[in-house]
């Protein structure tokens, strides 16, 4: 599920940071053969996408798939979840970012040299518009 983006650089990529986006997801078993079934036939569960480092492809995962702590196309996120898993996917949600502390510094430094690539005049408006208050900062993410 990776969603190349724009930008250079190097920040955030230090073997001390750490960050990934949390989604929920509810899929559905169809199992083949007549006479199988599952029981339940639904499940959820949390997905965990890595976040590339800050200034390196697929670093704007966030502005190009959420919109104020949101999935703004959950259905094209949900067709990537389908074909990763290789099960009929129901639907994905954003949950969270979730980051440490290195990584969201590292972040902020490559929104704020970057802030052409969201239309915003500060860092706090491009991470308020993208991501809500949806940024949770851990010790160990």
């Amino acid at each position: 599920m990776t969603t190349p983006g724009d930008g250079a650089g190097d920040g955030g990529n230090s073997p001390t940071s750490h960050a990934e986006y949390v989604l929920g997801c509810r899929f559905r078993l169809e199992p083949a053969p007549a006479g199988l079934r599952a029981e339940p036939a639904e499940f959820e569960t949390k997905l965990h996408r890595e976040a590339d480092p800050p200034g390196e492809d697929g670093w704007l995962f966030f502005r190009d798939n959420c919109w104020r702590g949101e999935l703004n196309d959950p259905d094209y996120l949900r067709d990537l979840t389908e074909d990763a898993l290789g099960v009929t996917v129901l639907s994905v949600d954003f949950r969270e970012l979730r980051t440490d502390e290195a990584y969201l510094s590292a972040l902020k430094a490559e929104i704020d040299a970057n802030l052409n690539l969201f239309n915003a005049d500060s860092t706090a408006e491009v991470l308020s518009k993208y991501l809500g208050s949806s940024i949770r900062v851990v010790d160990d993410a």
